[in-house]
This record gives structure tokens, C-alpha cells and sequence, in this order.
């Protein structure tokens, strides 16, 4: 298991560039599937999710051509039924949280498709529901393997339908949309996520012949078609990427400006930081953090206190709930952070509390941040990254941190942002990768190994 060594205390200075977005990578990498023409795909981030998704795909038949480490060419034709059916096919499905999404072109296309339980950040229960209602609202018919622990789902035609979804789930109303633009007859989804990733999704399909009306509301309306044609398409900036950055501008930033956010896609994140006190300027395409010296959490207009919290777009991504609660930890004044999503993204707050944060976890979903002012520092500490976002908020912790730090399991960090510790030593950082020996005999075993290589090979996603 890998681990980076951080030594605190370094500030940050310079530009730095977002990847792609890693959740809009996951649906238009599913979304080749629903075309025998090629699709090309850039802006990729070179990332161990996409990685894995890339060779999933590969696996099942799809022509994978790989121009660079962002930029490929996918052409399904000939998909392969027997891998699609075997049990190499579930073991990497369930190492995947992004297979659940093939489950809406695999129906459209072949017109049945296996769902084992996916992999994926271990941050509480994420139900499956609004995916399989929205299947079986188009006529698709599920049976539960117990012996494999597995759902096989088959549909002899999909038929548009009306539905109003339980939740706006992203990559539910994902599934969903790819499975209607082929279905029969007219589709109308409303409580639609409308996330900038859903509305790039729909704009790929669009391009590709689907008919798509209602992209960027929650009313999503879709006129099915008989094919679908190649298009190529280019990945937004990683929103989450960016809060993640300033977040690190503010805690540890001599000045940092991001480059080419994707402003108009970025929602009320710059605004959501602004209420910790972050003064944060718009040039051009860039965002540009100028050194913190002090920044103060706001009140609401009425005088009460500040609570922060996550909702479906255009409210504020739970992705980054992390980050602001760790920036917090050195603003003035005191905010109360509502994770309401998932029952367990907030347990990462005891490894602050041993750096010495002042935080009350109030419950599963609620954590009140006392902050410093910058007048104590916290201390340096060992720790584990349990999911992709907690681990970036340890990261931001240690490299503001008093004396040298450790965070072990940073596959996790790896599996959301692209050869982050280089990019953050280039601004000044000072981190190391350290990677442990094979045990003796010089061979790991099957799943063991913390690093290969990303582009022939599946990483270990949990």
C-alpha cells in the first residue's frame, strides 16, 4: 500500500491546470458503447478510475486507440458476449463504480446486461434504485442471481416512458438517458439530475443523433432514435479539482491562480469558498487566489450561524464538503458543516482532531468547525485516506501542518486526481511517493500490488 510523506509548512506559489472531469469521463466512456462508429474522447484524466474504466472496455471488445495519455478513439462494434457473461466480467465490475452506468447502453444495444454490486469510495450505502426503476419503467425485467450475487437484466425492446425519479441521482438519471435514447416512443425524466456532467453527456449524444430536450433542467425529454453515429467529444475542467485548489490556496497559497476553471460551469463553488472569508478573483479564464493571510467565516444576513451544506446541482457537490471542513480549520470564526448525503463521508474528522482541529461531530452528517485564525498550527500525524475526497482534505491538512505527515492508502487519492503530488511539488510542496517492496520472493500477489501499469492493466479501486 502506497503512502506519501508530506513536510509541512511549505507555501504554494504559481499556476496550476485542472484535469478532466473525472465523473463526466465515467458516463461518456459508457456512452461509446451505444455505437458500432468510433467516438473519440479528450481531455481524459490519466487517473486509475478512467484507467480501469478504459480497460473494462477493452476487455469487453470494444477497439481502443490511444492517441495519448488524455486523448482516445473507442469504436464498439463487435462486442464480446462471452466476457459480457463471464466471471472475469463480474469481478471487475464490482471493483468499478462507474460499471453500473454500461448497465442503460448495454440494454439499448443488446438488449440485456449483468449488474453486480459496483466498487467505489466507502463513504456509506449508495443505493442502486433510481437505476433499476428507470430500467424497468422502459420495459427491462430484473432476476437476482443468489448463488453469483448478481442481477441479470434483460429487455426484448426498451419503450419510452414518463417517470419522476425517487432522487436526482447523477449517475442514475446517467443510466437512464443512455437507455432512452434508443428506446421506442418518447421518454420524459423529470427530477433529473442536471449536473454540468449530465447536460456534457446529453450534448455528446446529441452530436451523436439522440434527441434530447430540457439539457441543464431537471425536466429531461428524449424522443428516442433507431442508431446513433461516432462524434467526438472534449471533457470539461474538473470542478471538484478546482475547489480542491483553492481550497489549498487558502490554506497554504502564496498566490496560485488556476487556469481555465470553466467558470460558467463551477456553479456557486467560487461563492461557497467566498463564505469562509477566501478572497478569490476572477481573470479571464482563470481563477486566482491571492495569499491568505486571515479569512473570516461569514454570517447569514440575519446575524446567524453559518451552515454549509450539499444539495443536487445547482447546490453545492458534496465532493467538495471535505475541503471546505479542513479550511475551515484555520479561518475565524465557526461553521457547521451538513454533509447530507452520505451517512459516513465525515468520520475522516477524527485524524484532524489529532492534528489538533477543533471539531464536534455532532452525528454521521454533521460536524461543527471551530477554526484557529491561523494562531495554532496543526500538528503533523499518520493517517489513512478512506475515499478519494477525504484524502485530498488530509493531504491540504498536512501540507499545513507542523513537522512531517504520512497518509497511507493513497490509492485513493490516485483514483481522482492525476499525478497529484508532482503537480503540487512544482508550485513548492514538498511530498514523496513511497511505494513498499514486493514481499520476499520479489512477486505480489494477485491485487496487491499498489502500482502498475494504468494503461494495460486494472488497478485496485476500494
Amino acid at each position: 500500500m502506497a503512502s506519501f510523506i508530506i513536510e509541512g509548512g511549505h507555501q504554494l506559489r504559481g499556476d496550476i491546470t485542472p484535469q478532466g472531469a473525472k465523473n463526466e469521463a465515467l458516463q461518456v466512456l459508457c456512452a461509446v458503447l451505444l455505437t458500432s462508429e468510433p467516438v473519440r474522447i479528450k481531455n481524459l484524466p490519466d487517473i486509475a478510475d478512467v484507467n480501469n474504466q478504459i480497460q473494462l472496455l477493452r476487455d469487453m471488445g470494444v477497439e481502443v486507440t490511444r492517441h495519448d495519455a488524455h486523448d482516445y478513439t473507442f469504436a464498439a462494434a463487435n462486442l464480446d458476449d462471452c466476457y459480457l457473461s463471464s466471471e472475469a466480467y463480474i469481478r471487475r465490475c464490482q471493483q468499478l463504480r462507474g460499471s453500473v452506468m454500461m448497465l442503460g447502453p448495454l440494454l439499448a444495444r443488446r438488449g440485456r446486461a449483468i449488474v453486480p454490486k459496483p466498487g467505489g469510495d466507502q463513504i456509506g450505502r449508495r443505493r442502486l434504485d433510481t437505476h433499476f426503476l428507470g430500467m424497468q419503467k422502459l420495459g427491462s425485467r430484473f432476476t437476482y442471481d443468489d448463488t453469483l450475487h448478481i442481477y441479470n437484466v434483460t429487455a426484448e425492446k426498451l419503450t419510452g416512458s414518463y417517470m419522476l425519479l425517487d432522487e436526482a441521482s447523477v449517475t442514475g438519471t446517467a443510466n437512464i438517458i443512455m437507455a432512452a435514447v434508443l428506446a421506442q416512443g418518447t421518454t420524459t425524466i423529470y427530477n433529473a439530475a442536471c449536473e454540468p456532467y449530465i447536460q456534457q453527456l446529453c450534448r455528446m449524444l446529441c452530436r451523436m443523433g439522440a434527441r434530447i430536450a430540457g439539457i441543464g433542467s431537471n425536466l429531461l425529454t428524449i424522443d428516442g432514435v433507431t442508431t446513433l453515429r461516432g462524434t467526438q467529444h472534449t471533457i470539461l475542467p474538473d470542478m471538484i479539482e478546482v475547489g480542491s485548489f483553492i481550497g489549498m490556496a487558502a490554506m497554504v497559497g502564496d498566490g496560485i491562480r488556476i487556469r481555465d476553471v470553466g467558470l460558467q460551469h463551477l456553479g456557486i463553488i467560487p461563492d461557497t469558498f467566498r463564505r469562509l472569508g477566501i478572497r478569490i478573483e476572477q481573470d479571464g479564464a482563470d481563477l486566482v487566489v491571492p495569499r491568505q493571510e486571515h479569512y473570516e467565516i461569514e454570517s447569514f444576513i440575519d446575524g446567524s450561524f453559518m451552515t454549509l451544506s450539499d444539495a443536487p446541482w445547482p447546490g453545492f457537490t458534496p465532493d467538495l464538503l471535505s475541503v471546505l471542513l479542513v479550511v475551515s480549520t484555520q479561518a475565524k470564526g465557526s461553521v457547521l458543516i451538513h454533509q447530507k448525503m452520505f451517512e459516513s463521508r465525515l468520520f475522516f474528522v477524527d485524524k484532524l482532531i489529532d492534528m489538533g482541529a477543533q471539531i464536534i461531530l455532532c452525528d454521521p452528517h454533521r460536524a461543527v468547525v471551530v477554526g484557529h485564525d491561523r494562531q495554532r498550527q496543526l500538528r503533523a500525524g499518520r493517517m489513512t485516506s478512506p475515499d478519494i475526497r477525504a484524502g485530498i482534505a488530509l493531504l491540504i491538512a498536512a501540507m499545513s501542518a507542523d513537522g512531517t505527515s504520512c497518509i497511507d492508502n493513497i490509492g485513493q487519492i490516485d483514483r481522482g486526481y492525476e499525478n497529484i503530488e508532482a503537480r503540487l511539488c512544482a508550485l513548492g510542496a514538498k511530498i514523496t511517493r513511497e511505494t513498499p517492496q514486493p514481499p520476499l520472493g520479489g512477486e505480489w500477489f494477485a491485487g496487491e500490488s499498489p502500482r502498475q501499469n494504468i494503461h494495460n492493466n486494472i488497478l485496485p479501486s476500494t
